[in-house]
C-alpha cells in the first residue's frame, strides 16, 4: 500500500511495483485523481484517505483488512509549504508547521500503529518510511519540512530497534531522496532526479535488504554533513535562497 499514490513519486512507485508483479493499493485525498489513476492502471486498488485524519486512517485499515491485508506499507505521502520569512510575525507559521507535521510525521506514526500487528503477523513484511537528505542538513526555505524528516529518521531508527528487541521479522526501510522532480519540489533551487530514478533505487534497495536507502546526492551530503557540517549547510542553503523568502 502506497500513501499519496496519485502523482509524483507515489504514482511512479505504483507503476514500478505493478511492473514487478506486486498487487498495489494506493491512497490519496482527491477522488478524481484516484479515479484517473485507476482508469489508467485497472489492476490496482484506489482508496480515498487523508493520512492526517484519524477517521480516514481507521476507515483505511478496516477496508484493507477486508481485502486480505498488506505485506508492505509505503509511507510516501508528504507536503511542503511555500517559504515564508520566519523573522516576520505571521499566523501562517504555526498553521503551516502543524499541517506539515501532521502529514509528514504524525500521520505516519498513526498508520504504522494501525497496521503494525497485521504486518508483524506476515511471514515477510516491511514498512518503508520516507525521510530526506534534509534530515541530515536542513533547508532554511523549508524548516518544518526538514524538521519533520529529521523526526522521521529518528523514529525509523527507533522503530527498527524496538522490533529487533521483539525478535520480529518485520523490516523497516528508510528511503532518503534528494530533491525529486515533482510538483512538490517546484521552485526549490537544487538539481533534481526523476521519480523513475528514485523508485528504481528504492526497489533495488528492497531487493538487496538495504535498510537505509540513500539516493543520489544524499549519499555525498550524508558524508559531508558528518565531517564538514558548515560546508554541507552552505551547499543546501546557497546565498540565492534568501531571494525566495517572503514576509
Amino acid at each position: 500500500m502506497i500513501t499519496g499514490g496519485t502523482a509524483g513519486i507515489g504514482l511512479e512507485a505504483a507503476k514500478q511495483f505493478l511492473a514487478v508483479g506486486a498487487k498495489v493499493i494506493i491512497t490519496g485525498r482527491n477522488q478524481g485523481k484516484l479515479d484517473s489513476v485507476k482508469k489508467t492502471y485497472p489492476n490496482l486498488t484506489a482508496i480515498k484517505s487523508d493520512v492526517a485524519s484519524a477517521d480516514d486512517a481507521q476507515f483505511l485499515y478496516n477496508k484493507v483488512s477486508t481485502l486480505g491485508g498488506i505485506d508492505i506499507l509505503y509511507n510516501n505521502a508528504g507536503v511542503i509549504s511555500a517559504p515564508l520569512n520566519l523573522g516576520c510575525a505571521n499566523d501562517k507559521h504555526y498553521d503551516r508547521a502543524a499541517y506539515e507535521m501532521n502529514i509528514n510525521y504524525l500521520g505516519v506514526i498513526r498508520l504504522n500503529n494501525l497496521f503494525i500487528e497485521m504486518l508483524k503477523s506476515r511471514k515477510e513484511a516491511a514498512i518503508i518510511n520516507t525521510s530526506s537528505l534534509l534530515s541530515y542538513v536542513p533547508m532554511n526555505l523549508a524548516p518544518t519540512y526538514s524538521a519533520s524528516k529529521a523526526a522521521m529518521r529518528f523514529y525509523t531508527v527507533s522503530l527498527r530497534d524496538h522490533l529487533k528487541i521483539q525478535k520480529s521479522n518485520l523490516k523497516v526501510f528508510e528511503l532518503l531522496p534528494p530533491v525529486v522532480a515533482t510538483d512538490m519540489a517546484h521552485g526549490i533551487p537544487q538539481k533534481a532526479i526523476t521519480p523513475e530514478q528514485l523508485v528504481s533505487a528504492l526497489i533495488a534497495g528492497l531487493s538487496n535488504d538495504k535498510l537505509t536507502i540513500r539516493v543520489g546526492i544524499t549519499k555525498l551530503l550524508y558524508i559531508i554533513s558528518r565531517f564538514a557540517p558548515k560546508l554541507a549547510y552552505t551547499i543546501v542553503n546557497p546565498a540565492k535562497n534568501a531571494n525566495m523568502l517572503r514576509s
